[in-house]
């Protein structure tokens, strides 16, 4: 089993999708869009990856 990867996003990297461009070619899956806003958290269904919100939250979005 993998370790649970665990990537802080902002404001800058939505609308979030994983995996994220900078991924390694070797953990890319089809891309899903996730909605991190609604609770601050949010979980890729395909690898695991907890993405978990910091800063300010766009205005005029969720």
């Amino acid at each position: 089993m993998s370790e649970q990867r665990t990537v802080e996003v902002t404001a800058h990297d939505l609308p979030l999708h994983c995996p994220r461009p900078n991924d390694p070619l070797w953990c890319q899956h089809p891309r899903v869009f996730l909605d991190v806003l609604h609770t601050g958290q949010t979980t890729c269904p395909y690898c695991g990856t907890e993405y978990v919100f910091t800063g300010e939250k766009p205005k005029g979005g969720h």
